[in-house]
């Protein structure tokens, strides 16, 4: 591995610590937080998502950190998730939570288990739920799928549109500044995936940057590829595609198609961008480590400081989604307070988060300056083990 020259490294800390801090970032509106009453009932709140994705358990469970932070509902220990559901996190909640303003419906908790086929019927028997029995106040769409399936005027049921990676590029929300429509909200930093690729290339100037990712819509948005291709060109790197299998119901179809990338992108490329997919998860990991590792191909995960503690060399993002799950937090107060989705600021860019795994480093004859470190707010000295999958 090259040495850093001085001026990446100068570049690297300017590009940090111009990110932002916490708390900077937070919509600019005037309407309340407090914990207040539906007319003197509870607000009924669901949750609907496309399938099964690790963020989407951890944001949701920092959204209830943030919802106990600012009084909605009483202070809990939340148990530890088993692999990646949400759905016995809600039941969960809806047998232990307790408080007097807001209720996670029993049977308001829905899943498309990334089938296509049963979206259709999940979407339409939702659907039908929100316009004719309206006994739903607020609806939590999680991810991509779920925004673009709700993100509409078929209803008119508050939505929150929660971890979609580019939401303006699915063609979810209109712009940052307006979701095009009033019952709808998704938070968006536009700017955090080409932040990512800038970061990454400053630190290890690569020429062949690769990347693996479904060759579809939804698959170009996840893994910011337009974001990306903005990037390469200004910065004059090559980027080495493979396509995969991501928003399927055969999870393991999906993770076998992006070790398989993994193994083509080694040969080919002299970093990985690791993108959000189906396919890269706590199953994958390991071998996608490995793979990596094992040919010294430095690695930039997309989603965050987790799968850096799992083997990725690097990461920039959010500080455990503490701070995302209490901005949707106040988010769904707001609305609950009276204002409309679309009256809230949508933008909120995450505060400075750089994560760098040590053994990781060593493994792939990568040495961080001292200057790294310093810009380092985690810095993990082993890999953390998961399951391994089959090859």
């Amino acid at each position: 591995m090259k040495k850093i020259r001085l001026f990446w490294v100068i570049t690297v800390i300017l590009l940090i610590t111009s990110i932002g801090v916490p708390g900077s970032c937070q919509p600019q509106d005037t309407f309340s937080t407090k914990p207040v009453t539906n007319q003197g009932k509870k607000w009924h709140i669901a949750y609907y998502e496309g399938g099964e994705y690790i963020d989407y358990q951890k944001i949701f469970t920092e959204i209830l950190h943030g919802l106990m932070q600012l009084g909605w509902i009483e202070v809990i220990d939340i148990p530890a998730q088993n692999g990646e559901q949400t759905s016995d996190l809600w039941g969960w909640l809806n047998r232990n939570m307790k408080s007097d303003y807001i209720e996670f419906v029993k049977d308001a908790h829905y899943s498309a288990k990334w089938d296509e086929t049963l979206r259709k019927e999940v979407v339409g028997s939702l659907m039908k739920r929100l316009v004719d029995r309206k006994d739903i106040d607020l609806l939590i769409a999680m991810g991509t799928w779920a925004g673009k399936d709700f993100a509409n005027n078929k209803h008119s049921t508050p939505t929150m549109v929660v971890s979609a990676s580019d939401p303006i590029t699915a063609g979810i929300i209109k712009s940052v500044e307006d979701s095009g429509f009033d019952h709808v909200h998704a938070q968006v930093d536009p700017f955090r995936y080409e932040r990512q690729i800038r970061i990454f290339h400053e630190v290890i100037n690569f020429k062949r940057l690769g990347v693996a990712y479904e060759n579809t819509v939804n698959g170009k948005s996840y893994a910011a590829i337009d974001s990306i291709e903005k990037v390469a060109k200004e910065k004059g790197f090559e980027i080495v595609r493979c396509f995969t299998k991501s928003d399927v119901a055969d999870t393991a179809e999906a993770d076998a198609s992006v070790v398989q990338c993994f193994k083509e992108l080694v040969s080919k490329s002299d970093a990985i961008y690791v993108t959000v997919q189906g396919g890269v998860n706590t199953k994958s990991i390991p071998n996608l480590v490995k793979i990596a590792n094992d040919k010294k191909i430095p690695t930039f995960s997309q989603s965050g400081s987790e799968e850096v503690k799992y083997g990725f060399l690097l990461s920039l993002s959010q500080a455990g989604f503490k701070y995302i799950g209490l901005f949707h937090a106040e988010t769904f107060a707001k609305v609950f307070n009276g204002a409309k989705p679309n009256q809230i600021g949508q933008s909120f860019k995450e505060p400075p988060k750089l994560a760098i795994n040590l053994m990781t480093a060593e493994i792939i004859g990568f040495n961080p300056p001292m200057v790294i470190l310093g810009a380092s707010d985690e810095i993990f000295r082993t890999i953390t083990p998961l399951k391994k999958m089959t090859d």
